[in-house]
């Protein structure tokens, strides 16, 4: 399989086989944009199975006394008020309260968490906070993180395992170690960044092959579709989900990127919290979604007008199904022009701010 010389192999980037039409660079690895047919991968998403990689996310793996303290210390929701087992989405942010991650901790116990995210800076304030009992220690290069998205996602994993994956037992935004799926011991969790039913897996880099090998015979037959950017893209957008370096930046508050409800200011002291209170009613920009006619081009990071006046700028725009092929973009837009139905310009033409998610409102799918 070739792939950009100056970019890192993920550990799946060996076995996807040719095909691959356009390679990314996130992070420094190289991640398929498609391969020929972003609305075939984003079918997958929603009606059938899709895999998606996201080794490259970080993975701060904390052990020791006082493990959960040290991610409380800088993590916006209680950790210390979690169940082993459960995984908290939430926000990192430097002390004056300005993002630095969006990220997800995993609770094992008292004495070991682990904090998934993108940004370097997680590990330097983790490595900050940590007491002299608590280690650190980064692990991507050790684990491949597979998502297996969409509504035939637990079809497919439940016939690779003995474990049991209902929602009783493996609920939303939970996850359990050492299940054996495909005979691989590994952690699976309850996640995605699409808006469906659909779970992470993280298990040995070395053992990579041996679950793609089963992943692809055994989901054949239930619409399997390896997927790459565009066709997440496609999906995050319309599920409402946010991303570091789109949708907000180190200048950003919590309350400005739609992250706010995140942010438990009732909990014990931690980093940012006191600019985090004054800076609640002071938001500067909120994170919108504006659907403009099918086809529209440019919009990319255009400005965003009303009656002439510039009131923000688009992070990404995608072609929707949900919305009938009409472009769906995200925007981060003054507050007093986001309401809904609202009429906008950008790119030459107009648009109407519209609710997130499109998909799925009450988002029941990724519950189910």
């Amino acid at each position: 399989m070739s792939y950009p010389e100056n970019l890192m192999p993920t550990p799946l980037a060996p076995l996807y086989g040719e095909g691959v039409v356009e390679w990314m660079d996130v992070f420094g690895f190289a991640i398929p944009v498609t391969w020929g047919n972003p609305e075939a991968e984003y079918d997958a998403i929603r009606n059938h199975v899709a895999v998606i990689e996201f080794s490259m996310l970080l993975k701060y793996d904390l052990a020791g006394p006082g493990a959960a303290d040290c991610v409380n210390r800088i993590f916006s929701r209680d950790v210390t008020a979690m169940k082993p087992g459960r995984v908290a989405y939430g926000v990192v942010v430097d002390l004056d309260g300005h993002m630095i991650d969006d990220c997800t901790v995993f609770y094992h116990g008292p004495e070991r968490v682990m904090v998934m995210g993108a940004n370097p800076r997680l590990g330097e304030d983790l490595q900050i906070h940590a007491g002299p009992g608590v280690q650190v220690i980064e692990r991507r290069a050790e684990f491949a993180q597979i998502a297996v998205q969409g509504p035939n996602s637990r079809a497919l994993l439940q016939g690779l395992t003995k474990a049991d994956l209902s929602n009783v037992n493996l609920p939303h935004y939970s996850f359990r170690t050492g299940v054996e799926i495909a005979g691989i011991p590994m952690q699976i969790s309850r996640l995605g960044f699409t808006g469906e039913l659909g779970y992470e897996l993280l298990l040995p880099t070395a053992k990579t092959p041996k679950l793609w090998h089963a992943l692809t015979q055994a989901g054949a037959s239930l619409g399997l579709r390896a997927v790459g950017g565009a066709g997440l893209m496609m999906a995050r957008i319309e599920a409402g989900l946010i991303m570091g370096g789109l949708d907000y930046d180190d200048t950003s508050t919590p309350w400005e990127c739609r992250m706010g409800w995140a942010v438990d200011l009732k909990k014990s002291d931690f980093q940012g919290k006191a600019a985090l209170v004054a800076s609640k009613a002071a938001a500067k920009v909120t994170v919108a979604a504006i659907a403009f006619p099918e086809g529209t081009d440019g919009l990319d990071g255009a400005e965003v007008t009303d009656q002439g006046k510039v009131i923000g700028a688009i992070s990404m725009a995608i072609p929707s199904p949900v919305l009938g092929g009409k472009m769906l973009a995200m925007a981060r837009l003054d507050p007093a022009h986001a309401t809904s139905g609202n009429a906008v310009k950008a790119a030459g033409s107009v648009g109407k701010v519209v609710d997130l998610p499109v998909h799925d409102p009450e988002r029941k799918r990724a519950k189910s």
